[in-house]
């Protein structure tokens, strides 16, 4: 069975800035950001690729055609051989009746009532109805799909499925925490045996979406929201936890069975009603918030919130289920100092968040979900490495089209690990270009600008000369797996191939890996094998043994503000517009003229 999984609209963007105000990147930030392709052949994932790295606009929501004709070209197969074609969103007449019903029954003034009315109604026509959803498909690929093989899949379902066939398809408890789904925006249950069971009377309203908070202090502190989370994650360890959060007194209100509400009802549209009322708590103007102290004190609060909220989620789970391992899946499980507090503070034995957590998962979860519907997928060893590979050729065309004001050597096949880690003993800066791309928000180690972390002032380096990007900003290490817990406290966990878990790093290594260590101690470690990536593990050894230093930072291969690369051609323009000094394209050692 050949399933195809997809995310994006080719209005999208414009139908959300005229309806919603939303501008620039806002625009995405609603429904189908993160556009992408994912193709499952036989219950095995063959492809993936985010739109943003084809198209190359940061976070787009457009109709994927980019990503479309490349997982099908590298699959030879068809539009017509596609057996269903699943959309992670799915506006049932249930949904959008009970959607009309919410709008209709809230306290809002009548107008407002009637605004709120028409403005969905635009939406639903126009954009996420099956039939608006056939159209679009239509229009960008000429292929009349037939009705029955269009699925739309529930959100959420889509999120934990990913999760789910990402994990190895065994029985789980799960969370899915997000921004919005389609009426909610938390949910917790368990799989059984492929059965999703829905803890119903633990479902959060969007209305009072804790990730959608979230986003609404992190344009309070000047980033932008459904983009920037992580920095506000990263500030807060510059502040101490406050011993009296505002937000958990004045603004969260705890319920049962791991309920919660928010003092004020977001507004999907992205409103900035909590301005106000967050200058109050905090007492902050537009001056104070440009101060870096005041940003790190809200940030702590923020961070603070998030814990104590979703560790109360995971109380009500742990009573409601006997199952020992949990998935972890949507926009908040990105925040990984937090996933490795929920997983150290719960009976779970471990918790899982996938390299899809956010919203590129839920093309991966849509085709295995409409993939299950004919039988029951094979789990397979997962892997992130999805995306669109080149061979010698290519890269050489694109170094010879760059000639001008780039040289380059080629190495042998085996020499390409051992150049490198000699390279990298000392300060440089290496763009590290390998392989099939990886798939979601995390450089992986295919498409990545490595460093040595023994040198304390690399992140500074690496931020301002190379990410263009803030100062406070920390590297995460790449360790090997054999390796990881000599250097970090894992706890519970064995390994953490996908950069979604923050671990101490063990007192004697503080003095060997600075540059890998956030200002708490504590790093977001990725672990590696020889069978995960065989020429990032070769590479470590090689570095290991000539430097004695364990791991290598390991951060995305672009600036600020653009996608991570994904072709030679991305990748030679990131390096010659940068300080990075030296690019392994594949086996060509590059230098600047």
């Amino acid at each position: 069975m050949i399933v195809l999984g997809y995310n994006g609209f080719t209005n999208g963007a414009d139908t959300f800035g005229r309806l919603y105000g939303a501008t620039g990147i806002d625009r995405h930030s609603i429904l189908g950001h993160d556009a992408a392709v994912a193709l499952s052949v036989d219950g095995e994932l063959v492809a993936a690729v985010e739109e943003e790295r084809l198209n190359r606009e940061k976070k787009t929501s457009d109709f994927p055609a980019n990503s479309l004709r490349w997982c099908l070209n590298i699959a030879d197969v068809r539009l017509d051989q596609v057996d269903a074609i699943a959309f992670p969103w799915s506006f049932s007449s249930d949904v959008v009746n009970a959607m009309i019903q919410d709008i209709s029954g809230s306290g809002l003034p009548v107008e407002q009532k009637f605004d709120r009315l028409r403005r969905f109604g635009e939406l639903y026509g126009g954009l996420v109805s099956k039939e608006a959803l056939h159209a679009d498909f239509k229009q960008r690929t000429g292929y009349d799909l037939p009705a029955e093989k269009l699925v739309p899949v529930p959100h959420h379902l889509a999120h934990l499925m990913c999760g789910y066939y990402l994990s190895g398809e065994r029985d789980a408890a799960f969370m899915v925490s997000d921004g919005r789904a389609e009426r909610l925006s938390s949910v917790m249950g368990e799989v059984r045996d492929g059965e999703v069971r829905l803890f119903e009377k633990s479902a959060i309203s969007v209305n009072h979406s804790l990730a959608l908070l979230f986003g609404e202090i992190t344009r309070y502190l000047g980033f932008m929201p459904n983009n920037d989370e992580y920095k506000v994650m990263g500030l807060a360890a510059f502040a101490p936890p406050p011993s009296d959060n505002p937000l958990l007194r004045h603004v969260v209100e705890l319920h049962e069975d791991g309920r919660y509400t928010l003092a004020l009802a977001n507004d999907p549209s992205g409103t900035r009603g909590y301005y106000p009322l967050l200058d109050r708590l905090f007492g902050g103007d537009e001056r104070r918030r440009e101060e870096t102290e005041f940003r790190a004190t809200v940030a702590a609060a923020a961070q603070q919130m998030v814990e104590v909220v979703t560790a109360h989620q995971l109380r009500a789970l742990e009573a409601d289920t006997d199952l020992t391992r949990m998935i972890y899946e949507g926009g908040l499980a990105l925040n990984c100092v937090n996933n490795a507090k929920l997983l150290e503070n719960s009976r779970f034995t471990d918790i899982h968040v996938s390299f899809g957590a956010s919203d590129p998962g839920v093309a991966i979860g849509a085709a295995v979900y409409a993939g299950r519907l004919k039988g029951r997928s094979r789990p397979i060893p997962a892997t992130p490495y999805l995306g669109p590979s080149y061979d010698d050729g290519q890269m050489l065309r694109a170094l010879h089209e760059h000639a001008d004001r780039v040289e380059w050597t080629e190495l042998d096949e085996e020499a390409v690990a051992e150049q490198t880690a000699k390279l990298l003993s000392e300060k440089t800066v290496v763009g590290w270009f390998q392989g099939r791309a990886e798939y979601g928000p995390r450089a992986l180690g295919n498409r990545s600008i490595l460093a040595n972390p023994g040198f304390a002032d690399i992140k500074d380096i690496i931020n301002i000369r190379v990410k263009h990007r803030e100062p406070f900003r920390p590297f995460a290490p790449v360790v090997l797996e054999s390796e990881a817990e000599r250097v970090f406290e894992m706890g519970k966990k064995a390994s953490s191939p996908y950069m979604t878990f923050v671990f101490p790093v063990r007192p004697e290594f503080h003095d060997v890996i600075p540059g890998a260590m956030h200002v708490d101690g504590t790093s977001r470690a990725q672990t590696v094998t020889a069978e995960s990536n065989p020429k990032l593990a070769e590479l470590l050894r090689n570095f290991t043994e000539l430097t004695g230093v364990p791991c290598l930072v390991n951060t995305s291969f672009n600036v600020a503000g653009e996608p991570i690369v994904c072709s030679p051609t991305d990748a030679l323009g990131c390096f010659l517009h940068t300080e990075i000094d030296c690019l392994v394209l594949g086996r060509f050692l590059v230098v600047k003229k």
